[in-house]
């Protein structure tokens, strides 16, 4: 699993690759501390937990992205170290083939306290240009957040 920081005008880009779709989620939300501090301290912060659910792929990857920036305001933390399970329900509502059912997210971060870190702020995560594909034996993603 691997992400990288990327240019984009006013704005800051997460770029990543994984295994699976539960890692790539995990790398694009590295990514996203990454974006949010020049560095993060390997120890310090306590885990939380938080479940998020949405009826595509693409809007689970928003919802989680803006969950983390939601938690960051109101915890005052930097959520840092992500584990993220992805899962989709195979539950279409009896509705039939058109309607494959909910996508969920369990996940845990460690929440870096913000007086500890340079930390500058994300004001949001965009659906502009935002990628999640499957390519070859690989999991991509691109990620545009306004700063």
């Amino acid at each position: 699993m691997s992400y990288e920081l990327r240019d984009h005008t006013a704005d800051v880009a997460v770029e990543a690759t994984a295994d699976t779709l539960s890692a790539l989620f995990a790398a694009v939300a590295d990514g996203l501390a990454a974006a949010s501090a020049e560095s993060v301290p390997e120890t310090g912060g306590d885990r939380f937990e938080l479940e998020v659910a949405a009826e595509g792929r693409e809007a689970l990857l928003f919802d989680y992205l803006d969950r983390l920036i939601y938690e960051r305001d109101v915890r005052l933390v930097l959520p840092a170290d992500h584990r993220c399970t992805v899962v989709e329900s195979d539950d279409g509502g009896g509705k039939g083939d058109a309607d494959p059912g909910e996508w969920r997210l369990t996940a845990s971060a460690r929440g870096v306290p913000l007086d500890a870190v340079a930390a500058r702020e994300i004001k949001a995560v965009t659906y502009s240009e935002m990628a999640l594909e499957r390519r070859g034996d690989e999991w991509y993603a691109y990620v545009v957040f306004d700063v």
